[in-house]
């Protein structure tokens, strides 16, 4: 065997398993057909940020990573959801939702994608075990019953006893394994950018919903002496292509109006980047020799900071199962586990923020009111209210 596992894929979810498994001891080739940008400013860069759950923070420690990113870290200690679906964009209903009602830190630490590659990248480097070969893609994969052989784009094969599919919402290993995928689509875009605003955040993650979908600020540490927030805002396509053609200032003050105002006028301080929403899971999570993990297995909206979350899950389970018998890695019973392990808990939580995203489109008064309802209901009952709190930090229900 060339190794013990081959990772495709090396974005947030593929690079965090190759550190897990390697920082375990596992040999591991991890492979991407695009080099990394690991510099903010550069072009390409992934200008959206993770909000780091509290069962995330403890997987990046295992794997060395935390070390890496605590400096750079802006805590999410309350959760707020605004209703705006009135006439005009301003509040109906507001909710705070405070970690401290449930645990003694924060709800999560939010990091913008750009520098969670970095970090991935400086601690591969510490790792004799990992081999990551940036430029370079899969093409095939051929399985039996006691190893997979992966063909890679420079011309070589790979044999390991488990691949991991990390490699994306169009997955070529996924494909080339013959598992399917359900998707379906919204008619939504979501923009995504860094505003800076003179009202601080004071640690708070707000999500503002109105026709169209939620607009999330989200803390980032401070930016030349201002208070910044990482933004995402979903809308319909056509009203977000619209705005992705606004100059900068006309741009600030749609984005300051869409906020109401609720840190004063936001600057634009970052390119922007624009998104399709869709919601899409595989029908398994595993095939002969494979596992799909984080995009590969499940794509959701960017609604209570889950996806990436879940997909750091995934790795935590897979790298439980690989360490409980090392011998036994990639096989039917390992990779049959692993299904059972999370695809129950991947599709409440597919099914939770498709069923979040609609009610945030909802275009009529009556939809916008029970929206708005349903808010001040699911607030006034304490125990569904920690319910979905425990749900927000990654807490396993049931």
């Amino acid at each position: 065997m060339d190794c013990d596992i081959l990772i495709s894929g090396g974005g947030i979810a593929g690079l965090t398993a190759a550190a897990a498994f390697g920082s375990a001891g596992f040999k591991v080739i991890c492979v991407d057909p695009t080099p990394p940008i690991t510099d903010g400013e550069a072009a390409g860069a992934d200008l959206r940020s993770t909000a780091m759950l509290q069962p995330a923070r403890r997987v990046l420690e295992a794997a060395g990573i935390w070390s890496h990113l605590q400096d750079h870290a802006a805590p999410l200690q309350v959760m707020r959801i605004v209703d705006a679906g009135g006439a005009e964009p301003a509040p109906r209903v507001t909710r705070e939702f405070n970690a401290a009602e449930i645990s003694d830190q924060p709800f999560g630490w939010n990091f913008p994608n750009w520098l969670l590659r970095r970090a991935l990248i400086d601690r591969l480097a510490d790792l004799p075990t990992v081999d990551f070969r940036p430029g370079t893609g899969t093409t095939s994969l051929f399985t039996r019953t006691a190893q997979a052989r992966v063909t890679l784009s420079d011309g070589s094969r790979i044999t390991t006893p488990l691949v991991i599919a990390a490699d994306g919402r169009e997955s070529p290993m996924r494909k080339a394994a013959g598992i399917g995928v359900t998707k379906s689509g919204y008619g939504q875009k979501a923009i995504v950018f860094a505003a800076t605003h003179p009202v601080p955040h004071e640690n708070v993650s707000t999500e503002i919903h109105r026709t169209g979908g939620p607009f999330t600020l989200v803390p980032l540490p401070d930016r030349d002496g201002m208070p910044c927030s990482a933004v995402v805002w979903m809308d319909d396509a056509a009203a977000c292509t619209r705005r992705m053609a606004l100059d900068a200032k006309s741009f600030s003050d749609e984005a300051s109006t869409r906020s109401c105002h609720l840190f004063g006028p936001l600057t634009l301080v970052t390119a922007r980047n624009v998104w399709p929403i869709i919601t899409q899971h595989a029908a398994r999570l595993s095939g002969e020799r494979i596992a799909l993990i984080a995009e590969a297995a499940h794509v959701i909206p960017p609604i209570g900071a889950q996806g990436l979350n879940m997909s750091l899950q995934d790795v935590a389970t897979l790298l439980e199962l690989a360490q409980r018998n090392p011998d036994e890695i990639g096989s039917q019973k390992m990779l049959d586990a692993y299904h059972k392990a999370r695809y129950g808990d991947i599709m409440l939580r597919v099914r939770g923020i498709d069923l979040l995203n609609r009610a945030s489109q909802a275009t009529t008064p009556i939809a916008r009111d029970a929206r708005a309802s349903g808010l001040n209901a699911l607030y006034a009952l304490a125990p569904v209210r920690k319910m979905l709190m425990g749900m927000g930090l990654g807490m396993r229900q049931g």
